[in-house]
């Protein structure tokens, strides 16, 4: 590639007018961005040979999409978890990944503070109801058990950015906090607690993990059975994190009463997916990080590190 040649970035996510708006304006100064929907294989092939840096979403950044880019010199996920990166192909071509940590987080905090806030109200059920003329003639049995978020004990498993900004918020409306992490923070707004018994005391349980191989199937049918009855579980971090048949018959049995989830194993989930004829979930199709603002701090930092790469400096948040 010549000196003087724009860095030729591949966004690989489909893109709305705001969001295709907001790319646009980071073009230009020595940077030029292509958009490929993640259902375009066509055009990711085509785009792939002169690709110099992927900007990375959600659709999996595989070995064989690495092998296609010859020229590629970055992968910068737009976001934090790089579960979908083929790391080790990355490495073995000398590719570093970088992602963005917090940029996310308010977001992320704001959909499981709504996930949980809909679960315990029905919103959906009431949503349908009201829209096909029976909002106010349902049977009173619908109406008993909705519950308020206050006097309840909730459980965030991982104490990161993410439950950084909703831990105060929940502390505001009442909640008693309880949360695990690997090793216990002095700034922690809440009570310190082994993951087991966060499960069995909290009455609602929200994950905030990576997945790893340590965190696959990290709640388990074994870990669902021990939650409390009429117990939520809500999960806007990664679906691997659940057993998910085990998740649909704690649903269905006990002692789970609902879960909301924006994440699934695989996604999208399939016709058939356990979890989709439950009525007792609010579902929503892996949006809790998706916000214009989560953009406009995302598409700032991911600007700058294609300037870092270009002028030889360190990249920002660099993970592999």
């Amino acid at each position: 590639m010549p000196a003087d040649a724009p860095i030729q970035v591949l966004f690989h996510a489909s893109a709305g007018p705001d969001l295709r708006a907001r790319l646009a304006a980071c073009a230009g100064d020595g940077l030029a961005i292509a958009v490929c929907p993640e259902t375009d294989a066509d055009r990711l092939a085509a785009l792939l040979p002169t690709t110099d840096v992927l900007w990375h979403v959600l659709a999996p950044a595989t070995a064989g999409m690495i092998a296609q880019a010859p020229r590629l010199k970055l992968i910068q996920k737009i976001g934090v978890g790089v579960n979908t990166i083929d790391l080790e192909a990355a490495r073995a071509r000398g590719i570093p990944v970088c992602n963005l940590p917090g940029t996310n987080a308010r977001a992320v905090a704001e959909l499981t503070l709504a996930l949980m806030l809909a679960t315990l109200r029905r919103l959906p059920m009431f949503d349908a109801a009201t829209r096909a003329g029976r909002g106010f003639a349902l049977d009173p049995a619908q109406l008993d058990g909705l519950g308020e978020l206050g006097g309840r004990s909730v459980g965030l498993v991982g104490y990161g950015a993410v439950p950084q900004v909703l831990a105060p918020i929940l502390a505001a409306l009442g909640c008693t906090l309880l949360y695990t992490a690997r090793t216990p923070r002095s700034d922690a707004i809440a009570r310190f607690v082994p993951l087991d018994t966060l499960i069995s005391e909290a009455d609602i349980v929200s994950l905030h993990l990576p997945l790893t191989a340590e965190t696959t199937h990290l709640i388990d049918a074994a870990r669902l059975a021990r939650m409390r009855p009429g117990s939520i579980l809500i999960n806007t971090a990664r679906g691997g994190l659940i057993d998910q048949p085990a998740l649909a018959a704690a649903l269905r049995t006990g002692p789970v009463v609902a879960a909301g989830l924006d994440v699934f194993d695989p996604e999208p989930p399939p016709e058939g997916h356990p979890i989709l004829a439950l009525p007792n979930t609010v579902l929503t199709p892996h949006i809790a990080w998706l916000t214009s603002a989560t953009f406009d701090r995302s598409l700032v930092l991911a600007t700058e590190n294609c300037r870092r790469l270009h002028t030889g400096m360190p990249l920002l948040h660099r993970v592999a």
